[in-house]
């Protein structure tokens, strides 16, 4: 019998017992949906990461903060801690951990820092836009911007008195819609807004600004607020830091600092800016804790995927096992015509693996629909992620799905092995016997 003989064979027996072979193949695909749904799911928040750190740009870049602002501040042990009158002042007065122009200075000075560049603090009271003022406390930082996702218009030059809106505000210039998404984006290009800001003691004051790009907010979180540019963000700043005789030292949320060649210098300047008590991050190691998240809830869907098909695995061996008893003289038949005991266990075998590409085949194509079409609906304008830019919830992995669907034609192979080593072990006289 040729190979095509005992393909052919094969997928004939498979058919004998239908709803038997059935029930078998979905144990299976259940397994091979879940695999499949789970690495589209890592794939398409893994793109979606990639996409953002792409778009920000080829500089080298690290975020420096206080590591106390992220709870990483040295650990003291129990007991009161040292006093730090910069520290506690800044922390009192912005409510949060601050960089000191003390900082800025030590930033300058480490090796392999090219340009460092603080960003100030501000806190706005309103936008007034068409005379009506809209609250304001929420503003994004002007090194954020290049990351953001725009629907219209583009992101603030460094030097001019320009910002950018999320587009949940696009209600404001158009009184009759209901729902940003009925408002074209581009209304709001070009428009002339006033933002207004207390200082110190409280006398507000305003400064013009020009509306020039329109944001939707992304998976770090960017966009989701007014973006000014350097310029505005300095020029508010300057207006929150007045009104009293006395000269304040100015304090920064964040630096953006340039470094040289930062794939090779990286962990060094991390570890020179952890000695200093700040703590430096790209963009990737950011947007890396939603990838662990992600990655960390892909491995148990993994893991819940291989028990079943594990299980399934044992409903291969009984399909077959039931299947050789059921053609026991059968066996004896063709080993008395000459079968060899190879192409018995090769009949069987590909029975097995039949059934797995059965499995994996309408596993995957369903896992596939399921996931491209549930991404569409929920990354959709209207939908419940349509508001989070540039997310891709689900994405093809090819390398993924075939390894996939490998692993589970191996599963039924190795599931098929028994049933088959025992037919190609069958006394063609015992078989023939058989009753």
């Amino acid at each position: 019998m040729k190979s095509l003989d005992v393909a052919r064979t094969a997928l004939g027996n498979t058919m004998r017992s239908k709803l038997r072979t059935a029930l078998t193949v979905l144990a299976i695909v259940i397994g091979a949906f879940t695999l499949t749904i789970t690495s589209g799911l890592a794939a398409g928040i893994n793109q979606t990461v990639d996409d953002m750190v792409a778009g920000y740009g080829e500089e080298d870049q690290l975020f420096v903060m206080p590591a106390a602002a992220m709870g990483m501040g040295e650990d003291t042990g129990p007991g009161p801690q040292e006093y730090d009158p910069d520290a506690a002042r800044a922390e009192s007065e912005f409510g949060q951990a601050m960089l000191s122009e003390a900082d800025i200075e030590t930033l300058e000075s480490i090796e392999g820092v090219t340009n460092v560049d603080p960003i100030f603090f501000v806190s706005p009271d309103y936008m007034e836009i068409d005379g009506t003022q809209y609250t304001f406390s929420d503003i994004g930082f002007p090194a954020d911007a290049p990351a953001m996702e725009l629907v219209a218009g583009e992101a603030p030059a460094r030097e001019a008195a320009e910002i950018t809106i999320p587009e949940t505000w696009l209600t404001v210039f158009d009184e009759n819609a209901e729902d940003y998404e009925e408002v074209d984006p581009e209304i709001a290009l070009g428009q002339t807004v006033e933002i207004g800001i207390s200082n110190m003691v409280y006398e507000q004051d305003t400064v013009e600004a020009e509306i020039v790009g329109v944001s939707t907010q992304n998976l770090a979180g960017i966009g989701g607020s007014p973006m000014p540019s350097h310029a505005l963000n300095d020029e508010l700043y300057e207006i929150q830091n007045s009104g009293l005789d006395i000269e304040r030292e100015d304090a920064f949320v964040q630096a953006v600092v340039d470094v040289e060649n930062l794939a090779e210098n990286e962990q060094a300047i991390k570890d020179a800016l952890q000695e200093e008590g700040m703590l430096g991050m790209t963009l990737e190691d950011m947007l890396g804790i939603i990838q662990s998240v992600i990655d960390a809830i892909a491995y148990v869907l993994y893991g819940f995927a291989i028990i079943a098909l594990l299980a399934a695995s044992f409903g291969i061996v009984n399909t077959l096992l039931m299947s050789v008893q059921e053609r026991t003289r059968e066996i004896g038949l063709m080993k008395a015509m000459g079968m060899s005991s190879g192409k018995v266990f090769g009949l069987f075998s590909t029975e097995a693996v039949l059934i797995g590409i059965f499995g994996s085949v309408i596993g995957a194509g369903l896992g596939l629909i399921a996931g491209f079409a549930a991404n569409g609906a929920l990354t959709a304008p209207g939908g419940p992620l349509g508001n989070v830019g540039g997310l891709t919830l689900f994405a093809l992995n090819v390398p993924i799905l075939v390894l996939t669907m490998i692993l589970i034609i191996v599963i039924a192979f190795l599931a098929g092995t028994l049933p088959a080593t025992r037919a190609a072990k069958k006394d063609p006289i015992e078989a023939l016997r058989y009753e």
